[in-house]
């Protein structure tokens, strides 16, 4: 096929312009999704109230407080942990070569819900008590969030480990994470057969992912960690999408694919505990938008990162706010809205393929 000088250049530019006008429809998208977010509760807020309260005015004390001490914590939260948990799952899948590469299938999220089970058990760090939250109050939240963090960290490390021994093959990797859900699974459920109802009611409560539960310090700490890991993962666009073509190709263009994939893999992982420890488990979002991202623009990872951390950002924001909505005046935890889409989501994605 012939093709005139600059046919190829305009076909590209077309190509790219689509990319970059989903990207930023995905930033406006974003914007008007935290004003919406912010204003809807049991006290509505306007839109043009909330944009001028978040601007400094002060319309109304009653606002202030609602929106700067409650709702904007929890909307910021949604979006860096949805973006966190989106860019994750995306870096997982690239550098493992596998599509079922994410935080949750990789076993990471269970070894948090066993480090919160034991700390619950041994510790005895769950109580009943009366509160706006819910009946089951945890008397040490941050020894619980540092106990799964470490639990987290314990499971990276041992696919890691066990990954080096065999190569670091993608294969390997994706087999020890699943072995090692499973493992912290049935460990989380010795502990809940021994546990006295308290105890039980705090380890079902902690599982319960809820972006609510953060103050502006867990949402800095959440923030400046998948800020730092973005920097790395954006750096490596390249390296990612040469991955993709296979490990042969990669190396023969000079990429280091083992420490590539070692480092993306402990960063990925590292994102997903700090967001899981202070959390709890939020499935299927690293799972599901960067498979969406693809059928949208592709592989390419230039643009696929920022879009997959907008999606991400996008869907988990939309599923708080229709979670604290659905059941009002009771909140429903944002993870068991996001396992009810996951799931048949992702399944569509499947049946549908490329079309």
């Amino acid at each position: 096929m012939h093709f005139d000088d600059g046919q190829v250049p305009a076909e590209y530019s077309k190509h790219i312009r689509r990319k970059l006008f989903f990207i930023f429809a995905g930033i406006f998208l974003t914007a008007a999704m935290l004003i919406i977010s912010i204003g809807m509760g049991p006290v509505s807020i306007s839109a043009p109230e909330t944009l001028f309260t978040l601007l400094g005015d002060t319309i109304s004390r009653r606002f202030d407080l609602i929106i700067w001490n409650i709702r904007l914590p929890q909307a910021l939260t949604a979006l860096v942990a949805g973006a966190g948990l989106s860019v994750s799952g995306a870096v997982m899948q690239a550098i493992l070569r596998n599509p079922l590469g994410s935080p949750f299938t990789l076993g990471i999220s269970h070894a948090a819900a066993f480090g919160a089970a034991v700390s619950v058990m041994l510790l005895d760090l769950g109580t009943m008590a009366s509160s706006n939250v819910g009946a089951v109050t945890i008397n040490s939240p941050y020894m619980t969030t540092a106990i799964a963090f470490g639990f987290s960290l314990i499971a990276t490390f041992a696919i890691i480990a066990i990954s080096r021994l065999r190569r670091a093959t993608p294969e390997v990797m994706v087999l020890t994470g699943v072995a090692l859900g499973a493992l912290f699974t049935a460990g989380t459920m010795f502990l809940q057969y021994f546990a006295d109802d308290v105890q039980l009611a705090a380890m079902v409560f902690w599982t319960f992912g809820d972006v609510a539960r953060a103050t502006w310090t867990e949402l800095g700490i959440i923030s400046v960690v998948t800020a730092a890991a973005y920097i790395w993962f954006t750096l490596n666009r390249w390296n990612f999408n040469a991955i993709e073509a296979g490990d042969e190709t990669a190396k023969g263009l000079g990429v280091k694919v083992e420490q590539i994939r070692l480092t993306g893999m402990l960063l990925a992982s590292l994102v997903t505990s700090v967001i899981v420890s202070f959390l709890g488990i939020i499935g299927f979002v690293g799972l599901v938008c960067p498979h969406m991202v693809r059928r949208l623009i592709g592989d390419d990872y230039r643009f696929l990162l920022p879009a997959s951390c907008i999606l991400g950002a996008v869907l988990l924001l939309a599923a708080d706010t229709a979670a604290r909505l659905m059941l009002a005046p009771n909140v429903l935890p944002v993870s068991v809205l996001t396992a009810f889409l996951g799931a048949p989501i992702f399944i569509w994605l499947i049946i549908k393929g490329n079309k």
